[in-house]
């Protein structure tokens, strides 16, 4: 099967996002930010990324202005809000928050910012129809030395407890998206013993690093590595790529060159999908924006040690219509060749045309009725008779065909081409 542009197919949907950057795949992100299991991030590296919440009214989306650390807020200071070629400027607050109420709902949207010469904006984004949106734009504290670059020693890295596997099961192909976070919970950059290089999948068309990925992150076909070295803290490395969906199944292999501390997967459900891994401990459905998503978490995964995943369940389309019109269209091409070596007698030629014509008419229908169900425009009742009598009409068509090859055709079968 053809695979499209990955670059242009994947863009993680906001609401899988969502799941994904608010920890709420499991109750124990909360419980080790709360017993200080996990340092808090640089918020340079949470500048412009929106946070969809619900203590905001309809469609508001407060921006947040800050400068180094969340304790030095910007205040009176303008913020943009570009919003389907209108600019919107509204003022921060005491709090270092400018709130807007007015974008467009579902407008593409970004915020901006400049403060002491340095441009600040967030990623694009949908404008939300129900709750706000919630985002801070971080400005470099120049009040501050620059810290001298520390030399990288040999070190490990992890792939911490924000990573996340995203499955989108769609019509003809399943997406897969890893979401990377790779820690380095030293004080200084590290190169790790080993590198950071690892296949996607076997069945994965090209993979490709998405928007908000470290530069260091590259993918050549399938194979992704990033560069050494990783500074302190978080280095983001989120990575798209395409599976073949036949079958309603897709069954992966999956390791990782850095040990996972914890595997946790968001599968979109469709229809019956099912998810299961021997690595999975508990899941659970979730609600979000319309639509259901499977919750799935496991334990620690060493590096090196294979992740199975195994989605089923979900609509996928079968391929032998596809064949049958591929086969029918490869008889129909023999068979005018075989035609153009034999020209017909001039008394055969003018119903010889007539049956031609009628033979293309035919199917030509025949393979709209088979795009038809495939798209699912035409339900299983009308479908299977109709194609019957497409396919008889065919034979007869053929049958007729032979016969003026043959010899002179019989007067019964000249009324085929009526």
């Amino acid at each position: 099967m053809d695979t499209r542009d990955i670059k242009t197919l994947f863009r993680v949907p906001l609401k899988i996002v969502v799941l994904c950057g608010l920890a709420v795949l499991c109750g124990d992100v909360k419980v080790g930010f709360a017993q200080g299991g996990f340092a808090m991030p640089d918020p340079k590296e949470m500048s412009g990324i929106p946070r969809p919440v619900d203590d905001l009214p309809n469609g508001a989306i407060s921006v947040r202005l800050i400068r180094g650390q969340l304790s030095n807020n910007i205040t009176n200071h303008p913020v943009e809000l570009h919003a389907g070629g209108k600019v919107l400027t509204v003022k921060t607050d005491d709090t270092g928050r400018a709130q807007f109420n007015d974008a467009p709902p579902g407008s593409t949207v970004k915020a901006t910012a400049d403060v002491d010469g340095e441009h600040l904006e967030s990623r694009e984004f949908p404008a939300p129809t129900r709750g706000g949106i919630r985002l801070m734009l971080v400005a470099t504290d120049t009040s501050k030395p620059a810290k001298p670059a520390a030399p990288a020693a040999t070190g490990a890295i992890a792939i911490g407890t924000q990573s996340r596997v995203v499955i989108q099961p769609n019509d003809e192909v399943v997406e897969i998206y890893y979401l990377l976070d790779l820690s380095n919970t030293a004080s200084a950059p590290v190169n790790p013993p080993t590198p950071f290089v690892f296949e996607m999948p076997s069945g994965c068309g090209s993979a490709s690093i998405m928007e908000g990925s470290s530069p260091q992150a590259k993918a050549k076909g399938t194979t992704i590595s990033v560069e050494p070295p990783f500074e302190p803290g978080h280095t983001f490395v989120q990575v798209a790529c395409a599976m073949p969906g036949e079958g309603g199944t897709v069954d992966f292999i999956q390791t990782f060159p850095a040990a996972l501390e914890q595997l946790a997967v968001v599968v979109k459900k469709v229809g019956e999908t099912r998810l299961r891994s021997p690595q999975i401990s508990q899941q659970r459905e979730m609600p979000a924006d319309g639509e259901t998503y499977i919750a799935a978490t496991g334990g620690q995964v060493a590096a090196g040690q294979p992740i199975e995943l195994i989605v089923s369940g979900f609509p996928a389309h079968s391929i032998a219509p596809r064949y049958l019109a591929l086969t029918l269209a490869a008889v129909i091409a023999l068979a005018g060749v075989w035609a153009s070596t034999r020209p017909p007698a001039a008394a055969e030629t003018g119903e010889r045309k007539q049956l031609i014509a009628r033979r293309e008419k035919l199917f030509n229908e025949l393979v709209r009725l088979e795009n038809d169900f495939r798209r699912n425009k035409i339900d299983e009742r009308r479908y299977a008779p109709r194609r019957a009598e497409l396919v008889a009409a065919l034979e007869q068509i053929y049958g007729a065909l032979d016969t003026h090859d043959a010899g002179p055709e019989p007067a019964s079968r000249a009324g085929l081409a009526a």
